[in-house]
């Protein structure tokens, strides 16, 4: 006996981080991971300022969101869309992330949800 003691080999699969089986999120999910992402200049959530148009979720876990931003120059458009970005693709059972800038509809303060367009007044 050489006093070691014999260490279960655990298969690959097993390992945190490798279960090729998890599913991708739903859409729903995805538009709550959203409210992580705030608007710099507002200091709301995209979700609640209506930025977010659909989220689509394929079956092998790539995501992609269309969206927009208050207006074509607005200033932190990039920092929005790399923040959506890095939020989704920390979602477990994301494979991909694409998100699409959309201009049509064009954004207006009606497409708010109407609690946050009352206390912006």
């Amino acid at each position: 006996m050489t006093g070691r003691s014999e260490k279960p080999i655990v298969p690959l699969m097993a390992i945190e981080g490798m279960d090729s089986s998890r599913t991708p999120p739903t859409p729903d999910t995805v538009k709550k991971a959203l409210r992580a992402v705030k608007d710099p200049e507002l200091g709301l959530n995209i979700i609640d300022i209506g930025l977010v148009y659909d989220a689509i979720v394929s079956d092998a876990g790539d995501v992609t969101v269309k969206m927009t931003l208050t207006s074509p120059g607005c200033p932190a458009g990039a920092e929005i869309m790399e923040d959506a970005k890095l939020v989704l693709e920390d979602l477990e059972g994301v494979k991909s992330v694409t998100i699409d800038l959309v201009w049509e509809p064009y954004w207006t303060p009606e497409k708010m949800d109407p609690r946050v367009r009352a206390f912006l007044g």
